[in-house]
């Protein structure tokens, strides 16, 4: 994937202005945190993201942030975010919708690393806590879920 390749894709929701942000954002995370290790971002509707989290997890429920690692390209592989719960949880945490969707695609980025707060032991909540921290970022939903 080259710097000119588009990180950050939108589907059946208005791209809107916010795209050079999620660019740029994107573009971020590769350098920093991927180091130069590429992967995609879909920004869509709940309908996709429950979809998408049937067809792949057996799991018949909307969600935020989905990560699918890649193959054998190379790339990490691509996350899925619902513009619609980043709207909700954005307005629940006091944010603004921009911030929570960086959040939710750096979460996914760190499940394409192959973290998985699940089953690592604070390890994937550690990262996540210090690159928000780095990133400017707000609250993340490892500690949401921990409260």
């Amino acid at each position: 994937m080259s710097s000119d390749d588009h990180i950050v894709l939108f589907r059946r929701i208005p791209a809107a202005s916010r795209l050079p942000l999620y660019e740029k954002f994107a573009r971020r995370l590769r350098r920093e945190v991927t180091k130069g290790r590429g992967f995609q971002c879909l920004i869509t509707t709940d309908a996709e993201l429950r979809r998408l989290n049937r067809d792949f997890r057996g799991k018949d429920n909307a969600t935020d942030v989905l990560s699918f690692p890649a193959g054998v390209d190379g790339g990490l592989g691509d996350v899925a975010v619902s513009l619609q719960r980043a709207r909700e949880q954005a307005a629940e945490y006091g944010h603004r919708t921009e911030q929570e969707i960086c959040v939710l695609m750096l979460h996914g980025v760190l499940h394409l690393l192959g973290y998985d707060h699940e089953t690592d032991e604070g390890r994937m909540a550690r990262a996540e806590r210090r690159w928000r921290r780095s990133l400017g970022l707000p609250g993340g939903l490892i500690e949401r879920v921990s409260r």
